[in-house]
């Protein structure tokens, strides 16, 4: 009985482990495809050294 419950309890350890690792890797794809969709909306590079100053006259 003692072995049962022991197998039992690594059981749903091991279920409770696989459930957050597939919420992880959901939440991971989300931002990817997130990041992938607003990377599409963007027109280009505006900060770069050269243009973060105005040029004395």
């Amino acid at each position: 009985m003692y072995a049962y419950d022991l197998h039992k309890i690594r059981e749903a350890e091991l279920l409770h482990r696989a459930e957050r690792e597939r919420v992880l890797r959901q939440v991971r794809r989300d931002r990817r495809a997130a990041r992938r969709s607003g990377r599409k909306e963007e027109e280009g590079t505006v900060s770069s050294l050269r243009n973060r100053f105005v040029h004395a006259a």
